[in-house]
Parts: C-alpha cells; structure tokens; sequence
C-alpha cells in the first residue's frame, strides 16, 4: 500500500461552505466502520435505512427492465411519463390530492435532492428561512449552502411538537421567504392534526412564504395519510416533498418526488436540470409498479414496524426514558432522565455496550435530551440490544403522557 502524503491543498474551501460540516450520519458510520474492524460487534439502531427488501413484484420490475438493451440512456429531466402518472395516481388514492402529471409532478433522485434543489431556486443571499428545531439536519444545511440565513424556530414537546404561528407572526416575518415543516414530524414522531395543516397555508398566505412540508413518513405507523396539498388554496404557497425511501423500502433507489404548482417546479427545473440528467429508466418502471402497492402492503409493513416498535419501547424503559406511545413515523423518540443529556446516553450505550442510537441534539438544541432508536433492524437485534443494555424482563407499558 502507498503510505499517504501530507501536503497543502492548492485551493482552499469555498466560503460557501461556511460553518457547513459533514453530516452526522456520514461521520459516524465511519466511526462504526472503525470499531467493527477492530472486533467490536456494534449494533446500529441509529438511521433509519429500512432493512426489508421492496416487494417482489418491483425487483422484477427492475431486472425485467435492466435486461433489455433499449433502457440504458439518458432519460427526460423531468421522469418518463408513466412515472408521473404512477404518482398522480398514488396521491389521488391515498392522499385525495388530484394532480396533473405533466405539469404538477417532478420526479426526483430522492427528495434530499429536492431540499437542495428548491433552497438554490428560490433563496438569495440573506433571505432568511424557518427551519424546526428539532428538524432534519439537511434543512439548515441546504439553507447555508444556498446563502440563506436559518431562522430556528423551537418544537416542544408541550406543544405537541407544533409551531407557535402566532410567536412567529409577533417576531416579524419580513425577510422570512421558506418555511420547512416535516409531518409526520421526524424525529419527534409527531402528527399534525390536519386543521393545523389549515392554519399553515394561511399562515404562508398572509406573510407570503413558501411553505414546504417534507412528507417520506406520511404511511408509517400512522392512522391516516395526509397531505398538505390537500388544502384548498395550499397549492399558491405550498410544496410538498414525498419519497418512496421509507414506506416502500427503496432507500438507495434514491426516487422521490416533488409535487405543487406548475410555476414553482419549473422554477426549480431550471435549477434541477443544469445538476443531474434523468433517473435509470429501470428505476422508473420499478418505482411506477411500487407505486401501485395497496393498501395491504403498507398493512403488513406497519405490522413489522409496530412489532419492532415493542422492543424499542423496553429498550427506552431499560435507558430510563420516557416517551409517547402515540407517536409515529419509523423512530421511536424518548426523553432522558432528569440531569442527563442524549450524548452521553448514547456514549456510553455505544462505548460501553456496543449499541449505537441517536442523540436528539443533532436535530437542534431542543433535542439535546432526547434520544432516538431507529425501527429499521429485526427484533431479535432489537432484543439483543435491550440485553445488553440491561433490560430483558418485559416491563409494563407507558401510559401516553399528555
């Protein structure tokens, strides 16, 4: 092996990069890498990378299509058009939301893309952009890279994990252009009752923001499949951002999509299509049959899920946490006991017992004592974890606090 050299790069970093730094997640993978190549057998209940395969009728989609010679080109910026039909269809049957697919739906290489993608199109330098605190870390970041200036705004616990509009509207909006909601709420597992989706888009209306809900959790563990959209009048400041990450298991097919007014995506098209040329069209074909997965699909998925969801919740009793029973999502969100914050809970689970979680401060410094265990490993690597933290015997459930 070449050993390394040490020198000075001949450029220096951009400014744009700013106080923007690697992702936690790629950091701590490393890490992980790291102590199982020294012998450490880490479980990883940290990210939520679902472990169960899409159904069998997408991989023979896929492969069908791989196979043949005609489905190796570049492909429409915009996706093929069964695709966009594929996700009119999927937004009419589940969510009520009907949508024209030439001009209302852009397909996406996942929806993190779209993050960044929506915040180059519409932000200048120092337009400022709400951002939740707790909220998914990219939101900030894609804020950052674009030149925008993150605006936080606090989600308690007491408030169900759901914005003060009326605090926000007091503090002045003026300079606010993009607001970021994510319900179902990651990581809190919080679901907006769908009056408030109401009060958003007016809200967006009076101060003249483009409210953006990232949705990939909308079909796990939840009692109804909502959609922004769904608002009379959202789609004049509203989009909505829908991955098939989560709910149909195609994590790293990296197909997502974003959906609102014709003038908005052809905004962000202009963006979108000078940064990458159109998704695998085996991709396409596969993700248009996901789309057509009924509703006994997601049944059985949130079945595995709601197993899981068991044993994460020992494993939260074991920590001493307490959490809700109600929420939703592919996480289980729990707070630390009184005088101990989410990393050194999580330190000493992953130094001491080889169990990696999430700190909640991550997400924000309202998530500072909060952890987050991730749904996406079986049960018995669930129990297995439970023992060695400690737990085992089953203990009586939690009772939802108020």
């Amino acid at each position: 092996m070449t050993p390394q050299t040490t020198f000075s790069p001949i450029l220096p970093e951009s400014n744009r990069l700013g106080e923007t730094q690697e992702y936690y997640f790629s950091k701590k993978l490393r890490e992980i890498a790291e102590l199982r190549a020294q012998g450490q057998d880490i479980l990883n209940l940290g990210i939520g990378s679902p472990d169960l395969p899409p159904a069998p009728e997408v991989l023979e989609a896929l492969t069908a299509s791989a196979r043949r010679p005609d489905t190796h080109g570049y492909q429409p910026y915009v996706g093929r058009p069964e695709l966009r039909a594929a996700f009119a269809r999927w937004y009419a049957t589940f969510f009520g939301v009907e949508l024209d697919p030439n001009r209302e739906l852009l397909p996406l290489m996942g929806s993190k893309e779209g993050i960044m993608h929506i915040s180059m199109s519409f932000l200048n330098a120092g337009d400022e952009v709400l951002v939740p605190d707790p909220g998914y870390p990219t939101y900030r970041s894609a804020t950052e890279l674009a030149g925008g200036v993150v605006r936080s705004y606090a989600l308690s616990e007491t408030k169900g994990w759901l914005p003060d509009l009326d605090a926000l509207e007091a503090e002045g909006l003026d300079k606010v252009k993009i607001m970021w909601i994510n319900y179902p709420h990651m990581p809190t597992g919080a679901a907006a009752p769908p009056e408030f989706f109401y009060r958003l888009v007016d809200f967006a209306r009076r101060n003249r923001i483009l409210l953006v809900n990232d949705n990939p959790y909308a079909f796990i563990l939840t009692d109804s499949v909502q959609s922004i959209l769904s608002v009379p009048g959202a789609r004049e400041v509203a989009l909505e951002l829908s991955s098939l990450s989560k709910a149909q298991n195609m994590a790293g097919w990296r197909v997502g999509v974003l959906a609102g007014a014709e003038a908005y995506l052809k905004t962000v098209l202009r963006f979108k299509s000078n940064m990458d040329s159109g998704m695998f069209l085996p991709v396409q074909e596969a993700a248009t049959v996901a789309l057509g997965l009924g509703r006994e699909w997601y049944d059985r998925l949130n079945a595995t899920y709601r197993e899981r969801r068991e044993v994460a919740f020992r494993i939260m009793d074991t920590l001493g946490c307490s959490y809700r029973r109600d929420q939703v999502g592919l996480f289980v969100w729990a707070k630390c006991p009184g005088g101990i914050d989410g990393y050194g809970t999580c330190d000493r689970a992953l130094y001491e017992n080889q169990v990696f979680i999430t700190p909640g401060g991550i997400f924000g410094p309202a998530g500072d004592e909060y952890v987050r265990i991730s749904l996406c490993s079986p049960v018995p690597v669930l129990e297995e974890a439970l023992s060695r933290l400690g737990g085992g015997a089953r203990v009586p459930e939690q009772s939802p606090q108020p």
